[in-house]
């Protein structure tokens, strides 16, 4: 393999390969070498791997770990508002996406009963409901709307509440400081301050529950004397974040690249069946979890790379999910293509609990979405869609849509 490319001195973020596509030097980078040296701001010099064999093996092997407290994980981007970090960070009980096994493994077991197949098809028609009421809210407005507002964001924020037993009404306070955390550039104070808000509800509602359990996951989790209330709080605001700013990202970011290829998604709507591979191939193409990172524990060989103990190692999910030599043309958004294998959803041990709620949740909302809304269209050119380039999850802002026959 030839090895000249240039090493990348942090993180390649712009998207200026398109509004959908990784960055041109993150695929160049690709090609030429799939785990690559990566020089961060702070100086530290680690690596970023861009391959998707690469990413699966480093994603299945332990020793590449999720745990920030046991070094430092450095930044791979400028943050100016953000403290270089010099030392681990400490453990967030209940929080085991931060774990690694057995104590990942122990929180995780007691949630898998709450996420099996079985359940979530039970869930299904109230997914489909919810879906249904939201698409009759949007058809009483008059256009345009912001399709984030009106709908990519209330499904998923509905369903997560309704799993989890959070009141709907109290969705202002974890929305916005959900979103407020998830912004790359800002003061370690205006993090902070949105993550103390969020624990400090979620930590008045668990103990709640612990006292009056009702018929919900975190009512489930609160009658097992084994879990804390710091790690039910850990555990709620992780299951409460990443279960509606994931999905409400897919469903925003989803429905523009749908609009953008005109006959894929005229194809789809013509065959609902098509629906479950659509959604595949849109996790493949989107990746809104573009960036994940893991700490090396030792030295560790990969891709041909020697990781060095201590290194911190960012992962391009949305290279690895555009890679070539696993996705025949990748770059092209193609609704029959077999996307199995996608790694939107991780891989190894931290595998997303909730993918198979997601799927129901994308199914139900894309499939009723094209349905109901025939002529939908974007309300602004497409170059003036707002991106969350600043922001941890990716996606839209806004998205401004239409679907009168003719221009209001």
């Amino acid at each position: 393999m030839t090895q000249t490319a240039p090493i990348p001195h942090g993180l390649p973020m712009e998207r200026d390969a398109g509004p959908f596509d990784p960055p041109r030097e993150i695929t160049r980078l690709r090609e030429a070498r799939p785990v690559s040296p990566l020089v961060f701001p702070d100086g530290h010099e680690g690596w970023l791997v861009t391959g998707y064999e690469a990413v699966r093996q480093l994603m299945a092997d332990t020793r590449f770990s999720s745990r920030q407290d046991i070094g430092v994980v450095h930044v791979p981007y400028e943050a100016p508002g953000m403290p270089v970090p010099t030392e681990p960070s400490p453990q967030v009980p209940g929080l085991f996406i931060a774990m690694d096994p057995p104590e990942s493994t122990r929180l995780r077991r007691k949630l898998t009963g709450a996420f099996t197949v079985k359940r979530m098809k039970l869930l299904e028609e109230q997914i489909i409901a919810i879906v249904e009421r939201q698409l009759d809210e949007l058809a009483r407005l008059s256009p345009p709307v912001d399709l984030v507002k009106e709908f990519a964001l209330p499904v998923p924020s509905l369903v997560i509440c309704e799993l989890l037993g959070v009141p709907y009404s109290d969705r202002e306070t974890f929305q916005v400081n959900s979103a407020q955390f998830l912004v790359k550039d800002q003061s370690l104070e205006e993090k902070m301050a949105a993550y103390g808000a969020m624990t400090t509800y979620l930590a008045e509602l668990v103990t709640r529950k612990r006292a009056e359990p009702g018929e919900d996951i975190l009512s489930d989790l609160a009658r097992d004397d084994d879990v804390t209330i710091e790690e039910l709080v850990g555990v709620a605001f992780l299951l409460l974040l990443a279960g509606h700013e994931t999905t409400a990202n897919m469903l925003g970011l989803g429905t523009f690249a749908l609009l953008e290829h005109p006959e894929q998604l005229a194809e789809l709507r013509a065959d609902p069946e098509l629906l479950p591979g659509a959604v595949e191939e849109l996790m493949r193409y989107l990746s809104v979890v573009d960036v994940l990172y893991r700490y090396a524990t030792e030295d560790i060989e990969l891709g041909g790379e020697t990781i060095a103990k201590g290194s911190t190692v960012v992962v391009s999910m949305l290279a690895a999910n555009r890679d070539p030599q696993r996705f025949e043309n990748p770059d092209t958004l193609d609704i029959h293509r077999n996307a199995r294998g996608q790694l939107s959803f991780g891989h190894g041990v931290h595998q997303c609990l909730g993918q198979q709620l997601a799927r129901i949740e994308m199914r139900a909302g894309f499939g009723g979405l094209l349905r109901r809304f025939p002529a939908l269209r974007l309300a602004i050119p497409a170059g003036e869609v707002k991106l969350r380039t600043n922001m941890n999850i990716y996606g839209v802002h806004e998205l401004p849509v239409t679907w009168t026959d003719t221009p209001s």
